[in-house]
């Protein structure tokens, strides 16, 4: 059975259309840059509305409230186990405020410690070039899609 999630891609225009992409936290993406880079997105409850849990997983992950006017870019295969259904939100936020939740794990590897790190360390816009260099390869498929589309103003 495969995990559904769901994520909500801030954009403006300032005059270049940009997106708002938070960088994965923790020690395995410490060091990495390219490819490290994601859409604030997380795990649908059970029950729990698609949409309702995209926007929880945007306020978990940045601190910023997603409020507005939504569109749905549809649901997007990151992997073999993995659908991430995605709404395009425009907004505004300073990247400097971050505030994210954590995740604990063990670390460093077999060392009995267990340790918290950020799920996001920091956030950051993005041009289209930049992010498609940027964004792991599994949410490529959804910045694509977002800006193929003929309506989108540029």
């Amino acid at each position: 059975m495969s995990v559904k999630s769901a994520g909500v891609l801030l954009y403006r225009i300032r005059p270049e259309l940009e997106v708002l992409l938070i960088h994965m936290g923790g020690p395995l993406w410490a060091k990495k840059d390219a490819g490290a880079w994601s859409i604030p997105k997380g795990v649908i409850g059970t029950g729990e509305d698609p949409l309702d849990a995209a926007k929880r997983e945007f306020h978990e992950e940045t601190g910023f409230a997603a409020e507005g006017e939504f569109e749905a870019l549809g649901t997007f295969r990151q992997n073999s186990s993995k659908q991430l259904t995605v709404w395009a939100l425009q907004g505004d936020c300073d990247p400097q405020t971050l505030r994210s939740n954590s995740f604990t794990m063990i670390w460093p590897p077999k060392s009995g410690k267990l340790m918290a790190f950020p799920e996001a360390d920091r956030a950051a816009w993005f041009t289209r070039e930049r992010a498609l260099d940027s964004i792991v390869k599994g949410q490529r498929a959804v910045l694509e899609y977002f800006f193929a589309r003929p309506d989108r103003e540029r």
